[in-house]
Protein backbone atom coordinates (compact mmCIF):
# COMPACT_ATOMS: atom_id res chain seq x y z
CA UNK A 1 0.00 0.00 0.00
CA UNK A 2 1.28 3.47 -0.92
CA UNK A 3 0.79 6.37 1.48
CA UNK A 4 -0.08 8.72 -1.37
CA UNK A 5 -3.12 6.58 -2.21
CA UNK A 6 -4.54 6.66 1.33
CA UNK A 7 -7.94 8.36 1.42
CA UNK A 8 -9.49 6.94 4.60
CA UNK A 9 -7.90 6.88 8.04
CA UNK A 10 -8.98 6.31 11.62
CA UNK A 11 -7.70 8.24 14.63
CA UNK A 12 -8.49 6.71 18.02
CA UNK A 13 -8.42 9.26 20.84
CA UNK A 14 -9.05 12.96 20.33
CA UNK A 15 -7.27 14.60 23.21
CA UNK A 16 -4.62 17.22 22.49
CA UNK A 17 -2.46 14.94 20.35
CA UNK A 18 -5.36 13.24 18.61
CA UNK A 19 -6.91 16.57 17.64
CA UNK A 20 -3.65 17.63 16.02
CA UNK A 21 -3.28 14.33 14.18
CA UNK A 22 -6.84 14.59 12.87
CA UNK A 23 -6.11 18.12 11.65
CA UNK A 24 -2.91 17.33 9.75
CA UNK A 25 -4.50 14.32 8.07
CA UNK A 26 -7.71 16.10 7.13
CA UNK A 27 -5.90 19.13 5.75
CA UNK A 28 -4.21 16.98 3.09
CA UNK A 29 -7.59 15.61 2.01
CA UNK A 30 -7.72 12.32 3.90
CA UNK A 31 -11.14 11.33 5.22
CA UNK A 32 -10.67 10.81 8.96
CA UNK A 33 -12.99 8.74 11.14
CA UNK A 34 -12.69 9.74 14.81
CA UNK A 35 -13.21 7.21 17.61
CA UNK A 36 -13.07 7.78 21.36
CA UNK A 37 -14.45 6.22 24.55
CA UNK A 38 -17.93 7.35 23.54
CA UNK A 39 -19.40 9.29 20.65
CA UNK A 40 -19.83 12.24 23.03
CA UNK A 41 -16.10 12.21 23.84
CA UNK A 42 -15.30 12.13 20.14
CA UNK A 43 -17.66 15.02 19.41
CA UNK A 44 -16.14 17.02 22.23
CA UNK A 45 -12.65 16.48 20.84
CA UNK A 46 -13.73 17.54 17.37
CA UNK A 47 -15.40 20.59 18.93
CA UNK A 48 -12.10 21.62 20.50
CA UNK A 49 -10.42 21.11 17.12
CA UNK A 50 -12.99 23.44 15.56
CA UNK A 51 -12.26 26.05 18.24
CA UNK A 52 -8.55 25.76 17.51
CA UNK A 53 -9.16 26.23 13.79
CA UNK A 54 -11.41 29.24 14.46
CA UNK A 55 -8.63 30.74 16.57
CA UNK A 56 -6.17 30.32 13.70
CA UNK A 57 -8.66 32.01 11.36
CA UNK A 58 -8.99 34.93 13.79
CA UNK A 59 -5.18 35.17 13.93
CA UNK A 60 -4.97 35.28 10.14
CA UNK A 61 -3.07 31.97 9.97
CA UNK A 62 -5.69 30.33 7.74
CA UNK A 63 -8.87 31.30 5.96
CA UNK A 64 -12.37 30.36 7.06
CA UNK A 65 -12.66 28.34 3.85
CA UNK A 66 -9.53 26.33 4.73
CA UNK A 67 -10.83 25.64 8.24
CA UNK A 68 -14.18 24.47 6.90
CA UNK A 69 -12.48 22.26 4.30
CA UNK A 70 -10.56 20.51 7.09
CA UNK A 71 -13.69 19.88 9.14
CA UNK A 72 -15.53 18.47 6.12
CA UNK A 73 -13.05 15.58 6.09
CA UNK A 74 -13.65 14.72 9.78
CA UNK A 75 -16.32 12.16 10.71
CA UNK A 76 -17.32 11.16 14.26
CA UNK A 77 -17.99 7.44 14.72
CA UNK A 78 -20.03 5.56 17.31
CA UNK A 79 -17.24 3.07 17.91
CA UNK A 80 -14.75 0.66 16.40
CA UNK A 81 -17.17 -1.01 13.96
CA UNK A 82 -17.00 2.19 11.89
CA UNK A 83 -13.29 1.51 11.23
CA UNK A 84 -13.98 -1.23 8.71
CA UNK A 85 -12.88 0.84 5.70
CA UNK A 86 -9.72 2.31 7.22
CA UNK A 87 -6.48 2.01 5.26
CA UNK A 88 -4.43 3.25 8.22
CA UNK A 89 -5.32 3.66 11.90
CA UNK A 90 -3.44 5.86 14.35
CA UNK A 91 -3.91 5.30 18.08
CA UNK A 92 -3.52 8.42 20.25
CA UNK A 93 -5.15 7.49 23.55
CA UNK A 94 -3.67 8.04 27.03
CA UNK A 95 -0.28 6.49 27.85
CA UNK A 96 -1.82 3.49 29.57
CA UNK A 97 -0.57 0.08 28.44
CA UNK A 98 -3.81 -1.78 29.09
CA UNK A 99 -5.97 0.81 27.30
CA UNK A 100 -3.67 0.87 24.28
CA UNK A 101 -3.52 -2.93 24.12
CA UNK A 102 -7.33 -3.06 24.08
CA UNK A 103 -7.44 -0.45 21.30
CA UNK A 104 -5.09 -2.53 19.14
CA UNK A 105 -7.06 -5.68 19.79
CA UNK A 106 -10.26 -3.98 18.67
CA UNK A 107 -8.64 -2.33 15.65
CA UNK A 108 -7.24 -5.68 14.53
CA UNK A 109 -10.70 -7.24 14.75
CA UNK A 110 -12.45 -4.65 12.58
CA UNK A 111 -9.85 -3.23 10.17
CA UNK A 112 -9.11 -4.91 6.83
CA UNK A 113 -6.11 -7.28 6.87
CA UNK A 114 -3.88 -4.82 4.98
CA UNK A 115 -4.60 -1.84 7.27
CA UNK A 116 -1.46 -0.43 8.89
CA UNK A 117 -1.80 0.15 12.65
CA UNK A 118 0.31 2.96 14.14
CA UNK A 119 0.70 4.16 17.72
CA UNK A 120 1.52 7.68 18.86
CA UNK A 121 3.02 6.40 22.11
CA UNK A 122 6.12 8.17 23.42
CA UNK A 123 7.20 5.59 25.99
CA UNK A 124 5.39 2.27 25.48
CA UNK A 125 6.40 -0.73 23.37
CA UNK A 126 5.12 -1.08 19.79
CA UNK A 127 6.07 -4.78 19.99
CA UNK A 128 3.82 -5.20 23.03
CA UNK A 129 0.91 -3.48 21.28
CA UNK A 130 1.52 -5.49 18.10
CA UNK A 131 1.22 -8.70 20.13
CA UNK A 132 -2.50 -7.94 20.49
CA UNK A 133 -2.92 -8.25 16.72
CA UNK A 134 -2.59 -10.84 13.98
CA UNK A 135 -0.51 -8.40 11.94
CA UNK A 136 2.58 -7.49 14.01
CA UNK A 137 4.46 -6.83 10.76
CA UNK A 138 2.06 -3.93 10.06
CA UNK A 139 2.43 -2.20 13.45
CA UNK A 140 4.88 0.60 14.29
CA UNK A 141 5.33 3.62 16.48
CA UNK A 142 4.38 6.92 14.83
CA UNK A 143 5.21 9.55 17.43
CA UNK A 144 4.15 13.13 16.65
CA UNK A 145 5.46 16.10 18.61
CA UNK A 146 3.24 18.61 20.41
CA UNK A 147 1.70 20.79 18.99
CA UNK A 148 1.16 18.44 16.07
CA UNK A 149 0.16 21.02 13.40
CA UNK A 150 3.34 23.04 14.10
CA UNK A 151 6.10 20.56 14.94
CA UNK A 152 7.77 18.98 11.91
CA UNK A 153 9.10 15.75 13.41
CA UNK A 154 7.53 12.30 13.37
CA UNK A 155 9.52 9.59 15.15
CA UNK A 156 8.93 6.16 13.59
CA UNK A 157 9.72 3.37 16.05
CA UNK A 158 10.06 -0.17 14.75
CA UNK A 159 8.90 -3.12 16.80
CA UNK A 160 10.55 -6.53 16.75
CA UNK A 161 8.39 -7.74 13.83
CA UNK A 162 7.75 -4.46 11.99
CA UNK A 163 8.20 -5.12 8.26
CA UNK A 164 10.41 -2.87 6.08
CA UNK A 165 7.31 -2.17 3.97
CA UNK A 166 5.58 -0.74 7.04
CA UNK A 167 8.55 1.55 7.74
CA UNK A 168 8.50 2.74 4.13
CA UNK A 169 4.76 3.37 4.35
CA UNK A 170 5.18 5.31 7.62
CA UNK A 171 7.96 7.45 6.12
CA UNK A 172 5.81 8.26 3.09
CA UNK A 173 2.78 9.06 5.24
CA UNK A 174 4.80 11.41 7.44
CA UNK A 175 6.10 13.25 4.39
CA UNK A 176 2.58 13.47 2.92
CA UNK A 177 1.50 15.14 6.17
CA UNK A 178 4.29 17.70 5.79
CA UNK A 179 6.46 16.11 8.48
CA UNK A 180 10.09 14.97 8.58
CA UNK A 181 10.43 11.31 9.65
CA UNK A 182 13.26 9.77 11.63
CA UNK A 183 13.49 6.05 12.40
CA UNK A 184 14.57 4.35 15.62
CA UNK A 185 14.42 0.72 16.67
CA UNK A 186 12.31 0.04 19.73
CA UNK A 187 13.90 1.08 23.01
CA UNK A 188 12.29 2.82 26.00
CA UNK A 189 11.73 6.47 25.12
CA UNK A 190 12.96 6.23 21.55
CA UNK A 191 15.05 9.29 20.68
CA UNK A 192 13.13 12.40 21.67
CA UNK A 193 11.44 11.31 24.89
CA UNK A 194 14.60 9.66 26.23
CA UNK A 195 16.62 12.85 25.78
CA UNK A 196 13.93 15.43 26.59
CA UNK A 197 12.56 13.80 29.75
CA UNK A 198 16.06 13.59 31.22
CA UNK A 199 16.71 17.25 30.42
CA UNK A 200 13.36 18.41 31.78
CA UNK A 201 13.98 16.43 34.98
CA UNK A 202 17.33 18.16 35.44
CA UNK A 203 15.81 21.61 34.89
CA UNK A 204 13.14 20.81 37.50
CA UNK A 205 15.84 19.69 39.97
CA UNK A 206 17.71 22.98 39.50
CA UNK A 207 14.47 24.87 40.18
CA UNK A 208 13.48 22.68 43.17
CA UNK A 209 16.93 23.12 44.75
CA UNK A 210 16.53 26.90 44.59
CA UNK A 211 19.57 27.35 42.36
CA UNK A 212 17.73 29.63 39.92
CA UNK A 213 14.25 30.94 39.18
CA UNK A 214 12.04 29.34 36.56
CA UNK A 215 12.45 32.42 34.39
CA UNK A 216 16.23 32.32 34.58
CA UNK A 217 16.47 28.57 33.95
CA UNK A 218 14.40 28.89 30.79
CA UNK A 219 16.20 32.06 29.70
CA UNK A 220 19.54 30.31 30.17
CA UNK A 221 18.56 27.39 27.95
CA UNK A 222 16.96 29.56 25.28
CA UNK A 223 19.92 31.92 25.01
CA UNK A 224 22.72 29.55 26.04
CA UNK A 225 21.41 26.34 24.52
CA UNK A 226 19.55 27.83 21.55
CA UNK A 227 16.29 26.21 22.67
CA UNK A 228 13.19 27.86 21.14
CA UNK A 229 11.37 27.25 24.44
CA UNK A 230 12.74 26.72 27.94
CA UNK A 231 12.50 23.28 29.59
CA UNK A 232 10.08 24.40 32.31
CA UNK A 233 7.74 26.14 29.86
CA UNK A 234 7.95 23.00 27.73
CA UNK A 235 6.96 20.87 30.72
CA UNK A 236 3.97 23.16 31.24
CA UNK A 237 3.02 22.75 27.58
CA UNK A 238 3.34 18.95 27.68
CA UNK A 239 1.54 18.81 31.04
CA UNK A 240 3.22 18.29 34.41
CA UNK A 241 1.10 15.18 34.93
CA UNK A 242 2.11 13.77 31.54
CA UNK A 243 5.77 14.45 32.33
CA UNK A 244 5.35 12.62 35.66
CA UNK A 245 3.77 9.58 34.02
CA UNK A 246 6.35 9.37 31.23
CA UNK A 247 9.33 9.93 33.53
CA UNK A 248 8.15 7.22 35.92
CA UNK A 249 7.63 4.86 32.99
CA UNK A 250 11.17 5.43 31.70
CA UNK A 251 12.64 5.10 35.19
CA UNK A 252 11.26 1.56 35.39
CA UNK A 253 13.11 0.61 32.20
CA UNK A 254 16.20 2.83 32.24
CA UNK A 255 16.92 3.33 35.92
CA UNK A 256 16.59 5.96 38.65
CA UNK A 257 18.19 8.72 36.63
CA UNK A 258 14.78 9.16 34.97
CA UNK A 259 12.83 9.32 38.24
CA UNK A 260 11.12 12.73 38.39
CA UNK A 261 11.95 15.06 41.31
CA UNK A 262 9.44 14.97 44.22
CA UNK A 263 8.27 18.48 43.30
CA UNK A 264 6.58 17.06 40.20
CA UNK A 265 4.29 14.82 42.27
CA UNK A 266 3.50 17.70 44.63
CA UNK A 267 2.50 19.94 41.72
CA UNK A 268 0.26 17.21 40.29
CA UNK A 269 -1.43 16.77 43.68
CA UNK A 270 -2.01 20.54 43.77
CA UNK A 271 -3.56 20.52 40.30
CA UNK A 272 -0.77 22.70 38.86
CA UNK A 273 -0.48 20.82 35.60
CA UNK A 274 0.73 23.60 33.33
CA UNK A 275 -1.03 25.46 30.54
CA UNK A 276 -4.17 23.32 30.67
CA UNK A 277 -4.90 24.36 34.28
CA UNK A 278 -3.53 27.90 34.05
CA UNK A 279 -0.55 27.27 36.31
CA UNK A 280 2.50 25.05 36.42
CA UNK A 281 6.03 26.36 36.69
CA UNK A 282 4.56 29.57 35.25
CA UNK A 283 1.11 31.19 35.39
CA UNK A 284 -1.00 31.52 32.26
Amino acid sequence: MKAETINHAVVVGVGTMGQGIVQVMAQVGIEVTVVDITREHAQKGVGVLQENLNRRVAQGKMTAHQAQAILQHVHVADGFPACGQAQVAIEAVVEDRNIKRDVFRQLDNVCPPDTVLLTNTSTLSPTDLASMTRRPQAVAGFHFMNPVPVMKLVEIVTGLDTAPETVTFARELARRLGKVPVVAREHPGGIVSRIMIAMRNEAIRIYAEGIASAQDIDQAMMLGGNWPMGPLALTDLVGVDIHLHNAESLSRDLGPCYMPPPLVKIMVRAGKLGRKTGEGFFKY
